[in-house]
């Protein structure tokens, strides 16, 4: 059976590792603050100029000034520091955010990332998504393995415009885990979710892989 999208995070959270600071992006992976392993440390960062970010609030806890880039309500930990945006993207820009943890509309076999827009849609602007894949250290893609109508995301080469060329380090999607060594090797497909195929993933999947 797929990966929901608690599951999607969850998984994502295994790849958190001790003194990581770590920034997560809009959507499904905003859900990767509720499974912080609780036997580590990670300092979560949000551009909008918040270090520490703790789980997402019961309604009881909501504060409305605290919100993350996604504009959703936070909650905030003993060590969480405040700054502005020119100091939030000074951390990205200077290499000093471990990983990312990002949604995607496609990503191409060769690690190319498109997140940001489709032509002929409104969208709320860029945000930070290019200083993120050009900035962290390490890339990681959470995304539905299809679009609603079917199309396959993970695919030889992007259609839409793009995020950033040759970043993305691991894709994690409602049916599978794809991670390659470093950017001249191809992804590789090293778990599946329970109860799905690798018949069904190579039917779904336009990008080259190996198992």
């Amino acid at each position: 059976m797929p990966w929901n999208r608690n599951e999607m995070a969850a998984r994502a959270a295994k790849e958190l590792e001790d003194g990581f600071y770590v920034n997560l992006g809009i959507g499904i992976p905003t859900l990767v603050a509720n499974y912080v392993p609780q036997d580590i440390t990670v300092t979560l960062q949000s551009e909008n100029g918040m270090l520490g970010i703790g789980p997402f609030p019961y309604p009881d806890e909501v504060d409305p000034d605290l919100i993350n880039a996604g504009k959703q309500t936070i909650s905030e930990l003993p060590q969480s520091a405040y700054f502005d945006s020119a100091q939030s993207f000074g951390m990205i820009r200077g290499g000093h955010i471990d990983l990312t943890v990002l949604g995607a509309m496609e990503v191409a076999e060769n690690g190319d990332i498109a997140n940001w827009m489709i032509p002929g849609k409104m969208i709320k602007g860029m945000g930070g998504a290019m200083d993120l894949v050009a900035g962290v250290k390490k890339i990681i893609v959470v995304m539905e393995h299809t679009s609603k109508n079917g199309d396959p995301k993970f695919i030889p080469s992007c259609t839409l415009p793009l995020t950033g060329r040759n970043v993305v380090d691991m894709v994690i999607t409602d049916l599978a885990v794809f991670q390659r060594a470093d950017h001249d090797s191809p992804f590789r497909l090293v778990e599946m979710a329970p109860g799905v195929t690798a018949e069904e993933i190579a039917a779904k999947t336009t990008a080259h892989y190996v198992s």
